[in-house]
């Protein structure tokens, strides 16, 4: 990260990209005589990049103890207006439901997706809310989780089953729980596994973790529309060689089933999977490479940050673990099979779920709406074409919205009715409005399972006999999600 950032600010300075910019960059609409969110000094063409090193939900979250919960910052040629607040929050939505607004999307990877992203699209066209509608209803319903939760609860045993080989040996829990969901989301979408559990690095596994990383890298074009056609990072090239990788894991999948398509409509036979599914709505090869993709890209990185967080978390908090043990316990048993049917007999497994996000969001910031119309926010002038951020990590440290905000304490939420939807502005782990993320059911359904089977089953200990977990290293790395710098290298022993 820290490498990119550095990258990124050496190359403003070059004379023929500075001269490029200051001629073809249209200036900031003036905010003289007018009342704009406050924030700091920002420096001529660089404007504050440069204090964003450590990680910009740290860097906001500072700039709200400073300058209030509405703050705005320059950011190469672009004016960010970042919420920490609740309220701030609020109005920034009220401001999206009033106002036209677009979606701004990273230079890497833009050419092309309009016409056929969920995550990417600019606006909301009318194919976006059929694709939104089609996951809604074919993957994320309640109808169709029930549907999935055999396949679930297959891949996470296997994921026992592994780990009970593997007790007392070394494993990375990112890596174990990463495969693990692939294969969920393989099953579902293509009735097929795709990676093994013993690691390795190619295959799809290898062009996801490429994506990522791409995404998390900050691309000059990003904050200098204007070096886009230049591409002095080669981050296109890079985005588009590891798209079409993953596309060719399933090219042959969809060519086989689209061959086969049409004797099976005409037997009449019920829809395999999800790729029967779009084949059946009409999408074309890119249409189902496009959002296909976008599912695995959002649908595992996440996931298995929140677990890998969730278990060091309990590891340091040992009081937590040993509750969480005593409830699955009593409500389960030491040798029953876990299935989704039991969750909702865990309320402790549910707070520890939610303390979790509550303190390692999976998106730490919201991702960035510009608005087209100057509007009033909170009493300040915002100018057009502002790029509105809510930082859902500053809201989840806030002592003012938390007892003690920066210690891991699942109790606070045993006793409240504060959930995953969007209602409650201090807790915003998947977002809100037209753009929550609409797989969060389905990604809660998973994070419940996977970290029940974890905790009943094995006794986790780090390695080289280290007793003290106070010692385990939290740093997160910031990206598209939050991750913990250094994975969670642990060795299970089993429980049973």
């Amino acid at each position: 990260m820290l490498d990119h950032l550095l990258f990124l600010l050496l190359l403003p300075p070059i004379l023929a990209l500075i001269i490029y910019v200051c001629i073809r960059t249209k200036p900031t609409a003036s905010l003289h005589g007018q009342n704009p969110p406050p924030g700091p000094y920002s420096w001529p063409i660089i404007g504050n990049l440069p204090y964003m090193l450590k990680g910009p939900h740290i860097y906001f979250t500072n700039l709200a103890r400073s300058y209030g919960p509405l703050c705005s910052v320059k950011l190469g040629t672009h004016l960010f207006v970042i919420g920490s607040s609740p309220m701030a929050a609020t109005e920034i939505m009220r401001a999206h439901d009033r106002l036209p607004t677009y979606r701004w999307v990273p230079k890497a990877g833009q050419d092309g997706l309009q016409d056929y992203s969920l995550i990417w699209a600019t606006e909301c066209t009318d194919h976006w809310k059929l694709l939104r509608s089609l996951c809604r209803t074919e993957l994320f319903s309640a109808k169709g989780l029930d549907s999935q939760s055999v396949i679930r609860e297959k891949n996470v045993e296997k994921m026992v089953g592994f780990l009970k080989r593997k007790q007392g040996e070394v494993v990375n829990v990112r890596e174990l729980v990463f495969a693990t969901t692939v294969n969920i989301l393989g099953n579902i979408c293509f009735s097929k596994d795709f990676v093994g559990l013993e690691g390795g690095s190619g295959g799809l596994k290898g062009a996801l973790y490429r994506l990522m990383k791409l995404g998390t890298t900050p691309n000059i074009a990003d904050f200098y529309p204007w070096f886009e056609e230049l591409d002095p990072q080669g981050l296109k090239k890079k985005t588009s060689e590891a798209m079409n990788e993953a596309f060719s894991v399933w090219k042959d999948l969809i060519k086989e089933r689209r061959s086969i398509w049409e004797s099976k409509k005409a037997c009449g036979l019920d829809d395999l999977d999800f790729l029967d599914t779009m084949i059946r709505s009409g999408f074309s090869d890119l249409q189902i490479n496009q959002l296909t993709v976008e599912l695995f890209s959002g649908g595992t990185h996440s996931t298995a940050s929140t677990i890998e967080w969730a278990l060091a978390e309990l590891m340091k908090n040992k009081q937590a673990m040993i509750t969480i043990q005593n409830e699955l316990q009593n409500e389960i048993g030491s040798t029953t099979r876990i299935t989704e049917s039991h969750v909702s007999k865990l309320p402790y497994l549910h707070a520890c779920v939610k303390e979790t996000l509550r303190l390692h969001p999976p998106a730490p910031l919201l991702h960035p709406q510009a608005i087209l119309e100057g509007s009033k926010i909170m009493n300040y002038t915002v100018p057009k074409n502002s790029q509105l951020i809510i930082n859902v990590w500053a809201m989840g440290r806030d002592p003012s919205l938390w007892e003690d905000p920066l210690s891991f304490k699942p109790e606070r939420f045993c006793e409240t009715n504060v959930d995953f939807k969007g209602q409650d502005f201090k807790f915003l782990p998947f977002g809100v409005g037209r753009r929550m993320c609409p797989g969060y059911p389905y990604a809660i359904k998973q994070i419940h399972l996977m970290l029940a089977s974890l905790v009943q089953n094995f006794d986790w200990f780090l390695p080289n006999n280290m007793e003290d977990v106070f010692k385990l290293d939290m740093t997160e790395n910031f990206g598209i999600i939050s991750q913990r710098k250094k994975p969670l290298m642990v060795i299970p022993k089993c429980r049973c």
